[in-house]
């Protein structure tokens, strides 16, 4: 019976969601990248294992989780359907997962996570992801978008050709970080570098790409020197995310094989994709942040096996 219950949520869930996708495909939908499922008073731990149980029970596998900092935790999430929706497009490896954060603010605890339909136009994949959508909110609820005020929501087109002001970088303009001889070279140099903590960088979860050489890395990124400030999530989440609801799932960020190069995406575009609407200037801007995607990129590269 409750098999049953979730077959029929689900179903319920595509039927809502393939309106919105389709709604999407008109120039005036606008969207935000994050959807606020619940906000509660309870247990962190409690509420995550429950989280946990109802990602799983929607039909997504856990690929990784972590807490970038004790007031929260992010549970990245995929499945057979968002591997190969990746498959299909280039780079797609960076929309093969989708996460899902629980963070307590003051004697609450919100729960969110990434909204797919706004993912998928971010980074120009070929499918809309309806089908994560859908389980996201037959496991957590529809709930509301939120992030950029409503000025500052985006069309699938504005989405697919964004970058934050002219001569930023946009979703094509991810660095090549490293390259190898080969696939496997560059994957097990990954590996090895993440398991060591090169840099300060280590493994939260790997996905592969079905049917194509194709590896992306969620990692989280530590900064113990004050010259590693500006790569560390605690730090860069205080500067940026200060809204009352948080964007706790931005994190974490990724690493991309494909073929016999590693790629990262540039802070300029990964950080303002999910915060379109942060100002260049005064407090909580990216002027606090100016020296962030020069560090994260030479963590990245150090990681990678490329120059620091």
């Amino acid at each position: 019976m409750k098999n049953l219950c979730i077959a029929v949520s689900l179903a319920f869930s595509m039927f809502v969601v393939s309106g919105v996708a389709g709604a999407s495909d008109k120039a005036d939908h606008k969207m935000k990248p994050f959807v606020m499922a619940s906000t509660s008073a309870g247990d962190m731990a409690g509420i995550v294992a429950e989280v946990t149980d109802k990602l799983k029970g929607a039909g997504f596998e856990i690929a990784g989780s972590y807490s970038p900092f004790p007031s929260a935790t992010v549970i990245a999430v995929t499945n057979d359907a968002l591997k190969k929706a990746a498959a299909k497009s280039d780079f797609g490896g960076y929309g093969a997962a989708q996460r899902v954060s629980v963070t307590k603010v003051k004697d609450q605890i919100q729960v969110a996570y990434t909204n797919p339909l706004y993912m998928a136009s971010a980074y120009r994949m070929k499918d809309t992801l309806a089908d994560a959508a859908g389980r996201l909110t037959t496991a957590l609820g529809a709930g509301k978008e939120y992030g950029p005020d409503d000025d500052d929501a985006m069309t699938d087109e504005d989405l697919r050709d964004y970058n934050y002001m002219f001569g930023m970088e946009d979703f094509a303009d991810h660095f090549m970080v490293g390259e190898h001889k080969n696939f496997q070279a560059a994957v097990d140099t990954v590996e090895k570098n993440l398991a060591a903590g090169v840099s300060g960088v280590t493994k939260v979860y790997r996905i592969d790409i079905p049917g194509k050489d194709e590896v992306v890395f969620g990692v989280a990124m530590t900064g113990k020197t004050e010259k590693q400030k500006n790569q560390d999530d605690t730090y860069l989440m205080s500067e940026i995310d200060f809204k009352p609801m948080r964007s706790t799932a931005h994190l974490p960020y990724e690493i991309l094989v494909s073929g016999n190069k590693v790629y990262s995406q540039s802070a300029r575009f990964r950080i303002a994709i999910n915060f379109p609407d942060l100002s260049m200037m005064g407090s909580n801007s990216f002027m606090n942040i100016m020296e962030a995607p020069d560090a994260i990129k030479g963590a990245m590269s150090a990681v990678a096996g490329g120059k620091k």
